[in-house]
């Protein structure tokens, strides 16, 4: 008679457990800094808020100063960033989609906008399109167009410091879409135009969405260059940035009335792109 096998099986050594990870203390080396860093950029925001004219806020944003200087501002910011995607789009389409010697350099010299200083930058629109500039002269005496000193002026000092964020902000939205999509196109015998049109530009709609936002917000706040290449005209150039400047040594009031205003166009626009900016994982 054949003998059964009792032989229990025995059970393989069970998984370890898992510890839910311990947050140490926070070093006070590092908690203090944080803290003292964190107060350094909320407390001007705060003195802002404390020191703003609340009573007289709604008679304030209705003066004819603060709405001339708002309209323009917000025409010029809308100009800068149309002319800033009209250029910077295709410029941020060549440096993310083609080969060619040299394209490092071009994409510093693109960058270069973001850390010079304002001011150069309109010394430098002065040199160029100035009356006696290198492309000013012949502009004036060829079709008499003046550049500096106009509304056209401040549109240019605009674009020229924010076009950068729109550029980068779409080639890496080019380097992350999917490329096969424009190579199955031209397979089908899409020229690289209709490419372009009809499946890059859908591709990185969100990304030229975003980086034309940001363009707009650095249009808007944008002073050093406008100063510099515009002038401070009331109705003319007179952008936001420039009348708080101007109402500091006239009228305090003004002044924040006009930087609670910006401030809260920064603050909308930080909203509006949360998800895709400073999102933490």
């Amino acid at each position: 008679m054949p003998q059964l096998d009792t032989t229990v099986a025995r059970p393989g050594p069970a998984a370890p457990r898992q510890r839910p990870r311990r947050v140490g203390r926070i070093p006070l080396a590092l908690l203090l800094p944080a803290l003292l860093g964190l107060l350094f950029l909320v407390l001007p925001l705060a003195g802002l808020l404390v020191r703003a004219p609340w009573t007289t806020l709604p008679q304030r944003l209705t003066e004819p100063g603060v709405l001339t200087a708002l309209r323009l501002s917000l025409l010029t910011a809308t100009l800068a960033t149309l002319l800033c995607l009209a250029l910077g789009v295709p410029l941020a389409w060549l440096l993310a989609r083609i080969e060619f010697p040299g394209r490092r350099i071009v994409r510093a010299l693109v960058t270069v906008p973001l850390v010079l200083p304002p001011v150069v930058g309109g010394v430098a629109l002065l040199l160029v399109f100035g009356r006696r500039g290198l492309l000013g002269s012949w502009l004036d005496t060829t079709f008499g167009v003046t550049l500096p000193f106009t509304t056209t002026g401040v549109v240019l000092a605009e674009a020229f410091v924010a076009m950068p964020f729109l550029v980068i902000a779409v080639e890496g939205a080019l380097r992350g879409a999917d490329s096969r999509y424009e190579e199955a196109a031209a397979t089908l015998g899409a020229n690289r135009w209709t490419t372009f049109t009809h499946v890059t530009l859908p591709l990185v709609a969100p990304g030229i969405a975003a980086g034309a936002v940001l363009c707009w917000a650095r249009a808007l706040g944008e002073f050093g260059a406008t100063i510099t290449f515009a002038g401070n005209f009331p109705g003319r150039t007179q952008t936001m940035p420039l009348a708080v400047y101007l109402a500091l040594e006239t009228d305090l009031e003004a002044a924040i009335v006009l930087s609670l205003i910006l401030l809260t166009v920064s603050v909308a626009i930080l909203a509006t792109l949360r998800d895709r900016w400073i999102s933490a994982p």
